[in-house]
């Protein structure tokens, strides 16, 4: 399965203040007959490549004049043509599978109606990456069949940003109440995290003020559990809604936030099942802003609605992080792979607290001595959690293994493959990353482990092995 780089996005253009006091003035001395031909115009050459263009020139026009907010009132005194061409100025034509199309990941369906016998729909999400490596998270509707051989249902010619953006913002006196419906708030660590923060607050302020007092203290200190315990409040970012006409593979989530400005990165989802049998989707992914690298969780119950929520803690930090999907003996467990090189393991009571990192494996083997990690969330069987896994070789090559944890206690590693499960073959050597064979995350069907894997950053394949085959592997050492 590869990229379509004639599925292409509105994105918001911005050159500046200046140059949009220019724009918008040239705008207005247009006269009306000239704003309505060149806006028809506008139209025509590019109405068949979004859903909702209209919309999505009012949505940029208003971007624009958050920016210039002193020319409000006098750009809404005009026309509803003048306005929207307007709009057409501040946007551009973004492919966002043009460059790259890599890393699957797959979860259940919700919507498992119309199929045959030994059938089932998976959701697969890719990373996609378009000009200036920006990269997004976009989905695909897939059908196992009997064989578990994959079938792709269609996809929209068109693909769009949320209907509907909602950005976390706090005050002083709500943000007081929240932390006081708490146990244990210590009033003095209260008072530094929110004190010198004005009247009206974002959560990157608070964040740039939790970050900034963080490392101000030792790691495992009272202190630093004091500020997790008082970030627990401020428990996502932003909110992402769709259209309920969407179909999934018209839906894209885009950056939106400074912490990601530069890419959404590795999506790894899971279907999660609470302790009361209902269940929710979750998503890890890696928020990349050109310099740093924060890990953060994409939680849905629909695929149509979804919240992006921060984690903190001193395992925090880096990438490869992918949630268990249960608790185990009450608590919560995360894969993860905080110094770049092993694979570790954490233990929490608080899904978006993440410390105290246990390590699982060291790189052992010459296919992976430069480092490992996960390839997503754990698998449950009746022999223990399996986890795809990958290492990094001489040549910088990618190779897919496979790790056994136990059941009860996933700090235990039972078994490891020796060697590679899934090596690039010579036609999956090249693309835009060469030599690598990658998956964010796989599925069990029919007797199967069903993955999806990314070849060279340049497209997904497809690969099944038998669950008691690879379980007899792991567990013959």
């Amino acid at each position: 399965m590869y990229g379509d780089s004639s599925r292409v996005i509105g994105r918001f253009f911005w050159a500046g203040k200046d140059r949009a006091y220019q724009l918008i003035d040239r705008v207005i001395d247009l006269d009306d007959q000239e704003t309505h031909d060149t806006l028809m115009r506008t139209l025509r050459d590019f109405a068949r490549r979004h859903r909702n263009t209209i919309g999505i020139y009012r949505r940029h026009l208003n971007a624009a004049l958050e920016r210039v907010p002193e020319q409000r009132e006098k750009v809404m005194m005009l026309s509803e043509e003048k306005q929207a061409l307007i709009g057409a100025y501040f946007t551009h034509e973004y492919s966002i599978e043009s460059a790259a199309f890599f890393n699957p990941s797959v979860v259940p369906a919700l919507d498992q109606t119309g199929l045959q016998r030994g059938q089932m729909r998976i959701v697969m999400s890719m990373r996609a990456v378009g000009e200036g490596h920006t990269s997004s998270v976009v989905f695909r509707n897939i059908i196992l069949d009997q064989n578990n051989d994959p079938l792709a249902e269609p996809t929209n010619p068109f693909v769009g940003l949320a209907e509907r953006i909602y950005y976390s913002q706090y005050t002083k006196e709500n943000f007081n109440e929240l932390a006081h419906q708490r146990d244990d708030v210590d009033e003095a660590m209260y008072e530094r995290l929110v004190g010198d923060l004005p009247e009206n607050f974002n959560h990157r302020e608070l964040y740039e003020r939790y970050w900034s007092l963080w490392n101000g203290y030792p790691t495992d200190s009272e202190e630093r559990d004091q500020l997790n315990h008082l970030m627990t409040v401020a428990d996502r970012y932003y909110e992402l809604h769709f259209s309920l006409d969407t179909d999934i593979s018209e839906r894209v989530l885009y950056p939106m936030i400074d912490f990601e400005m530069k890419g959404m990165e590795d999506a790894r989802f899971l279907q999660f099942v609470h302790e009361d049998g209902s269940t929710v989707y979750y998503g890890t992914y890696t928020a990349y802003n050109g310099k740093q690298i924060r890990p953060m969780i994409i939680e849905t119950q629909d695929f149509y609605s979804f919240t992006i929520r921060p984690v903190y803690g001193d395992a925090a930090v880096n990438k490869n992080h992918a949630i268990f999907p249960r608790k185990i003996n009450g608590s919560y467990y995360v894969l993860c792979r905080i110094d770049g090189i092993n694979n570790y393991i954490i233990k929490s009571d608080r899904l978006q607290v993440w410390d105290d990192a246990i390590k699982l494996s060291e790189p052992k083997y010459p296919w992976q001595l430069y480092q490992i990690g996960n390839c997503g969330a754990p698998l449950e069987t009746d022999k223990g959690w399996l986890v795809i896994t990958h290492g990094v070789g001489p040549m910088r090559r990618y190779c897919l293994g496979a790790m056994l944890l136990d059941l009860d206690d996933p700090t235990k590693v039972i078994g490891q493959l020796r060697e590679p499960l899934i090596s690039p073959m010579d036609d999956e050597r090249e693309g835009y990353v060469p030599n690598v064979v990658y998956s964010c995350g796989s599925i069990i069907h029919n007797g199967e482990v069903f993955i999806p894997y990314g070849i060279s950053d340049e497209a997904a394949r497809f690969a099944t092995v038998r669950l008691d085959t690879l379980l007899e592997a792991l567990l013959a050492d």
